[in-house]
């Protein structure tokens, strides 16, 4: 008499392989987030400063190397600028504009963008880089 062999079906998982993928996507969130910078403009090389202001500005003026200028990162001509700061100040009277430049832009087109501050008596803030 043959007796007939019965072969159990294993009906556990294996989490190794599941582990491994979730490290891998935790590593590559990990690296890519460095990558994101808070500015929307990344091409500026800000001036450096040895002293650095707590104020927590809550819009942002660019101006590039190339004299492009961004309102909150969105491209604006330069006679739109003032129209456009009035804009974001009527909703909120308490904002800082903080006032970022490539340090290869000459200093007349920061005074420019200081006399629309000035004018309406907008508090302005130039934004440097750590030495």
């Amino acid at each position: 008499m043959a007796l007939k062999r019965q072969s159990k079906v294993d009906s556990g998982f294996s989490m190794s392989s599941m582990t491994d993928i979730v490290f891998l996507l935790l590593i590559f969130f990990m690296i890519t987030s460095t990558l994101v910078t808070p500015q929307a403009v990344r091409d500026l090389v800000l001036p450096k400063s040895d002293h650095q202001v707590s104020a927590k500005p809550n819009t942002t003026v660019s101006v590039t190397a190339d004299m492009r200028y961004y309102v909150e990162g969105e491209e604006v001509p330069f006679w739109k600028i003032e129209r456009r700061l009035k804009e974001i100040i009527e909703v909120s009277p308490d904002t800082y504009i903080a006032l970022h430049v490539d340090e290869s832009v000459p200093f007349s087109v920061v005074g420019k963008i200081r006399d629309i501050a000035i004018r309406n008596k907008y508090k302005l803030i130039l934004a440097t880089q750590g030495k």
